[in-house]
């Protein structure tokens, strides 16, 4: 069996905080651009089209932000659980536009917090695999150790990057992990420390990321 990928813990932490403000830099570029708008600009109707940016660009911002507390904060101390209405919450914002829609299917419950880490992980890698809008399917079913969760992707022009399962697997065929790999490993991360097992099933046009209990996967 191939050894799992050992990342140096300021590795790590450096690609997540790569991974967060490339996350974060384009609505709060148009925030700016907005600003520079209504300073620069008399016309009303302009003026109105920097304000709708602003505002939405304000909006984007604040949703990755609270997204990426969840997915990859502290959020709360060790051992705490947190409500899957909040993870519910922050996952709509992130990921839910005129294009993509979130189908939740879990009861509101506290998880522990690595698992809500998880299951918010899953559902990002799954969203990115359909970039140009589709369907995001998040499930979580029992409770506590013994929860089980899924997320499923479905689009016209669904595209699984090729790295996905080795990441998640943390087993890089390359042997080293880049800022667009670093979401995937760590999720991974998050699974094993959790007692998880993950497993993808791609399909035509979809994928399926699932984690079970060590115990019931094995």
């Amino acid at each position: 069996m191939t050894a799992l990928l050992a990342l140096d813990p300021l590795d790590l932490a450096a690609l997540l905080c790569s991974k967060v403000c490339h996350d974060v830099i384009s609505p709060v570029g148009a925030i700016v651009n907005g600003l520079e708008m209504l300073e620069d600009e008399k016309d009303p109707e302009t003026r109105n089209f920097a304000l709708d940016l602003v505002r939405k660009s304000a909006t984007s911002a604040s949703a990755r932000l609270q997204f990426c507390r969840l997915a990859y904060g502290a959020a709360g101390s060790a051992g705490a659980s947190i409500d899957t209405g909040d993870a519910e919450k922050v996952a709509r914002g992130l990921l839910e536009d005129d294009k993509t829609k979130l189908v939740w299917n879990a009861p509101r419950v506290l998880l522990p917090k690595n698992k809500v880490k998880l299951i918010l992980n899953m559902c990002q890698i799954a969203a990115a695999a359909i970039p140009r809008g589709g369907v995001v399917e998040a499930t979580i079913s029992g409770e506590g150790e013994a929860a089980a969760l899924s997320a499923r992707s479905s689009g016209a022009y669904f595209r699984l990057a090729q790295s996905v399962p080795q990441m998640l697997a943390g087993q890089p065929e390359s042997g080293a992990v880049d800022a667009h790999g670093i979401q995937a490993f760590y999720t991974g991360l998050v699974a094993r420390s959790s007692g998880m097992t993950l497993t993808i099933a791609p399909e035509e046009g979809a994928v399926t990321i699932a984690a079970a209990p060590a115990a019931a996967a094995a």
